[in-house]
């Protein structure tokens, strides 16, 4: 027993561990992000039936563009089948490539 313990309880023996368990995870900056997915201006695929399109960009995967487009990284196979003709190994996408997002 320590000289300071019966005068400064900690609150964490007193209650409990604390609870993160509503805690998400990500940037809190309001600046945008030099490397963060940016959607093309241009629309190759304009008057297709998915109606929107992105570009890729260095670092990008199909989960991450899942994950900024619907919220949901496990959504990749979406774009993954919307853009079969395109990519061939969803796990190799390159920077330039151009995919309908539906």
């Amino acid at each position: 027993m320590g000289l300071f313990d019966g005068i400064f309880k900690r609150k964490d023996k007193q209650q409990g561990k604390p609870d993160f368990s509503s805690v998400q995870s990500g940037g809190s900056s309001t600046a945008p992000s030099s490397t963060s997915p940016s959607p093309t201006t241009t629309d190759p695929f304009a008057g297709s039936p998915a109606g929107r399109s992105y570009t890729v960009v260095q670092g990008d995967s199909l989960s991450k563009i899942a994950k900024h487009h619907y919220g949901d990284a496990n959504k990749w196979r979406t774009i993954y089948d919307a853009n079969k003709d395109l990519i061939k190994d969803p796990d190799l996408i390159y920077p330039g490539q151009s995919f309908r997002i539906p």
